[in-house]
């Protein structure tokens, strides 16, 4: 379905029936990244909220309005609003961690609970790792995909994941999506995260190549209360190991009904 908010319009997989749960993907994902883990929750009391997040996938926003993180907590939240809910689980990936977090700060009375799987903290974002596509020429769009696709596309579902962002528009998507990320959104929120008290998990993948466990993982446990849990895949966990992901969402959600 399509969902539309201020200056864009969601796409969005509405499963199930139960408590809200809103599983938000990151960069350079869209909500295929949890097409994995959706049919292991499906069935368990819940009712699972994936949209593409704005700019991303199949969600849209006309050109020169800012796609970043802020922006995308914003419009979550308007969202929960367009389907009539005051409150919903958050589950995020990744930067989409970012609007997470984002929501949980200026809008804490809306988050029942926070999953946050290999995501970011404060201002380590991994902005290295996409250094290359923010700087790359839009008139070569093109060619970002089999860039992506070599680099990334080590399965076929991240393939299959990646496959959006195909020729010169997908690749001035993802060129654009790149250049709204910015850190600072997050660089200062940790007091008003910690003073929420909202029950938080934080989940990582052992072999994470873009946001380490130490680093990253650790510190933003201990920010939350979180327990860290550490999971047997690299960066991509929804879909490098889906069962484990859905066994520890499943166990932790349930006791936040």
């Amino acid at each position: 379905m399509k969902i539309p908010v201020t200056n864009a319009v969601i796409a969005l997989d509405d499963v199930g029936e139960g408590t809200p749960v809103l599983l938000l993907h990151g960069f350079p994902a869209t909500r295929h990244l949890w097409s994995r883990v959706v049919p292991l929750l499906a069935n368990s009391g819940y009712r699972l909220l994936v949209p593409d997040l704005v700019g991303y996938g199949e969600s849209e926003a006309p050109i020169g309005v800012g796609i970043d993180m802020a922006s995308q907590a914003h419009w979550m939240v308007e969202m929960l609003d367009a389907l009539g809910l005051m409150r919903a689980a958050v589950v995020a990936h990744d930067v989409g961690s970012a609007a997470a977090q984002i929501m949980l700060a200026t809008a804490p009375q809306r988050v029942r609970s926070v999953a946050l799987l290999d995501g970011v903290y404060g201002s380590e974002w991994a902005m290295d790792a996409i250094a290359s596509i923010r700087a790359w020429n839009p008139q070569n769009a093109e060619r970002l995909f089999p860039l992506l696709a070599r680099r990334l596309g080590k399965s076929p579902a991240l393939r299959e994941m990646l496959s959006a962002y195909q020729g010169a528009p997908g690749g001035a998507r993802l060129i654009r999506a790149a250049r709204d990320l910015d850190p600072r959104q997050t660089q200062n929120i940790g007091e008003a995260l910690r003073a929420t008290g909202v029950p938080a998990l934080v989940l990582w993948g052992e072999r994470d190549e873009f946001l380490s466990i130490d680093a990253v993982g650790q510190p933003l446990a201990e920010l939350l209360g979180a327990r860290l849990i550490k999971l047997p895949g690299a960066h991509f966990t929804p879909l490098d190991c889906p069962a484990e992901v859905a066994m520890e969402l499943r166990d932790f959600l349930g006791r936040w009904r």
